[in-house]
């Protein structure tokens, strides 16, 4: 697997899944919950979801927007879109309002697969969606669906059928999915990804942590991420290794399913170490049948007594949507605190502001350029401007800084851009002023990334208002909660008679971040104010 006769054929998502079924149809590879599927099961499951959708008039080059939590029948979609040619457009479910419109339009979904606890997030937006077609609610349960201007098809009628489709010709350098990306000056971008991006960055995560058939990884994180597709799913399909789907993360509870289903690899976020660290220590911590972790962004002084209180070993990489991951560390040759070397198929260069590079042990903003087709984002979906801004000088431009020392191994210092991460989720500061700026009382506001105790970000807003009026923060907040994702939603907001601007009125969010949290700072934590998801 993986090792193809004719990868320009066989290098796409559902090929794989149709040769694993073929060779070890009858294995259990998926868990959820109380169930289990087989190789088999899984795709002859898509073969249902592709003969459906097909018979809906989904065809190759069609978007089909996915809003569901995590579920089997998640994958059966994407699968089943892939077997078609289709393009999946992942939708992060706490989305609403004017982004979740936006990013409807942009990527010209014309189907909608969504759970029928999500339809009030469609409906208000659905006039300004006129290219949204069809629409196959899951998990509708007797609930009565609006009449739409729109076709509405139940699941359980998308699946009423025997799985025979017309088969598409799909090629490894065919979109498969739009991964939306933060928008730093402007709003999220869409990363078109060819098939063999997502097979390319399940190889290195499998070489990287050397997965066999033995293995089963716990995948937790969110469905609608990359992450959990091409860094858990794809790398146990490609490995012919079990999976355990789990619904979310839950503290509580990862241990428990780490035992009771015997699972030996976890990919995580960065949070998520300390958050797991944090539990009350017990004497059976080590007894576990967890032998690695992968993942970025863990804290660097807890790497050595995690990997001792819990008897598993922390790998890490660096990556980002666009590029996947070409940096790294692996079981044989892992140095903690390092984002890893890089990963043969990348060429890098690391340069000052002006392009020149520098040598090691000085910072500066990482450039990127593959040598394998097809192994990083064709574009940034109809947005040529942007996507040639991110290749000038023919080099992938990853607007963060880092440094390499005298063995090749990088260390990551900091983001040139203005996006946020938190909570494993990536944040548009752009997206979050926008939503900010739009209330009446507002002036202007300014998001910036505030370290968290977990390792990644909290969003602080600092804002000005307009003359004459007030506006008290739990108020802007409830406002925030109406527009905008629960976790865009900022914990820190600073009121300034004005915000810093430099000579051309830029402004000075450098120096909003050096001063972080102030004393006249509001803190929804601290206030007890609770978000409504």
């Amino acid at each position: 697997m993986g090792n193809n006769n004719n990868p320009t054929r066989e290098r796409v998502i559902h090929a794989v899944l149709e040769s694993r079924a073929a060779k070890d149809g009858s294995r259990t590879f998926l868990y959820f919950k109380d169930q289990e599927y087989s190789f088999a099961d899984v795709n002859q499951a898509a073969d249902r979801v592709a003969c459906g959708l097909q018979k809906i008039g989904i065809k190759k080059g069609d978007k089909v927007s996915i809003m569901l939590d995590n579920c089997p029948e998640y994958l059966f979609t994407w699968f089943g879109i892939s077997k078609l040619g289709a393009v999946e457009v992942p939708v992060n479910t706490a989305h609403k309002g004017d982004l979740l419109a936006y990013m409807l339009n942009l990527s010209d979904a014309n189907m909608m697969v969504l759970d029928s606890q999500y339809l009030d997030r469609i409906e208000p937006i659905l006039n300004e969606v006129p290219g949204l077609k069809y629409i196959v609610v899951f998990n509708s349960e007797g609930k009565q669906v609006p009449g739409y201007d729109r076709v509405v098809v139940e699941w359980a009628e998308v699946i009423n059928n025997d799985g025979s489709y017309r088969k598409e010709e799909v090629f490894w350098s065919d979109p498969f999915i739009i991964m939306f990306t933060s928008g730093t000056t402007g709003p999220s971008k869409g990363s078109l990804m060819p098939h063999n991006y997502g097979l390319y960055m399940a190889d290195i995560c499998r070489e990287a942590v050397e997965y066999s058939e033995k293995d089963c990884l716990y995948n937790v994180l969110p469905l609608f991420h990359g992450n959990a597709q091409v860094l858990s799913t794809l790398p146990a399909l490609l490995s012919g290794a079990r999976m355990v789907l789990g619904e979310k993360f839950s503290a509580s509870r990862f241990w428990e399913d780490v035992r009771k289903f015997n699972c030996t690899e976890f990919n995580y976020i960065g949070g998520i170490v300390p958050i797991l660290y944090k539990a009350e220590p017990r004497p059976d911590d080590a007894d576990n049948p967890l032998r690695i972790m992968f993942g970025a962004g863990a804290p660097m002084e807890l790497f050595e007594p995690f990997q001792k209180r819990f008897g598993v070993r922390l790998i890490e990489g660096y990556g980002m949507t666009e590029i996947g991951i070409p940096l790294v560390n692996t079981l044989k040759n892992n140095r903690p605190g390092t984002c890893g070397q890089i990963y043969p198929g990348y060429s890098l260069r690391v340069v000052d502001d002006n392009g020149f590079e520098v040598g090691p042990n000085t910072p500066g903003e990482l450039l990127i350029r593959p040598s394998k087709p097809y192994s990083m984002m064709l574009e940034y979906y109809k947005m040529p401007e942007k996507t040639v801004d991110a290749w000038k000088d023919l080099w992938f431009h990853t607007g963060d800084y880092l440094r390499y020392d005298e063995n090749g191994y990088f260390y990551f210092i900091d983001r040139k851009k203005d996006a946020l991460r938190r909570r494993g989720e990536n944040i548009s500061s752009f997206e979050v002023e926008t939503t900010i700026n739009s209330h009446p009382a507002v002036m202007e506001s300014a998001a910036v990334a505030v370290k968290s105790p977990m390792g990644e970000d909290e969003v602080m807003v600092c804002l000005s208002l307009k003359p004459g009026r007030t506006l008290r923060a739990e108020d802007l907040i409830d406002f925030c909660s109406e527009k905008m994702a629960y976790f865009m939603v900022p914990r820190y907001l600073r009121f300034m008679e004005e915000l810093p601007k430099t000579p051309t009125q830029r402004v000075l969010k450098h120096q909003l971040r050096q001063e972080g949290v102030t004393g006249d700072t509001w803190d929804m934590e601290k206030a007890g104010y609770k978000v409504r998801r």
